[in-house]
């Protein structure tokens, strides 16, 4: 994730953190591994109303970052991440190198994109 979140960066694209995570352990984790100052948003399970497969805390992100969500594209390890991205009117990736879940295979979640490698990503989000 390093490249990715650099090539992201130098192309001046905005990024965030959506997770299910409670903010108790969201934010020090974030700040920890160095992401809090770069991320333009970081939304806990907890900050919203609703967690994910609401499409609430995507929500709040796009509005945090200052982007529609038309224009945003989620990146998700499980079948949730996904759904609320779709709620939420958001193009969806499926990172199938992540946690996956339990459930049905990531190829049947319906995202957008599957991808294997973070790698994968970078075409995916930086303009051609």
């Amino acid at each position: 994730m390093p490249q990715v979140l650099a090539s992201l960066e130098s192309a001046g694209i905005r990024w965030g953190i959506v997770t299910n995570k409670i903010a108790r352990f969201t934010v020090p984790l974030v700040a920890a591994i160095g992401l809090a100052p770069r991320a333009s948003a970081v939304v806990s399970g907890d900050t919203t109303a609703y967690a994910k497969p609401h499409p609430a805390p995507l929500l709040h992100a796009a509005e945090l970052s200052g982007v529609a969500p038309e224009l945003c594209v989620y990146v998700g390890d499980d079948l949730r991440d996904i759904q609320a991205g779709k709620a939420a009117g958001m193009r969806t990736v499926t990172a199938a190198y992540g946690y996956c879940g339990e459930g049905d295979p990531p190829e049947t979640w319906g995202a957008d994109f599957l991808v294997r490698h973070p790698a994968e990503l970078i075409p995916l989000l930086l303009p051609a």
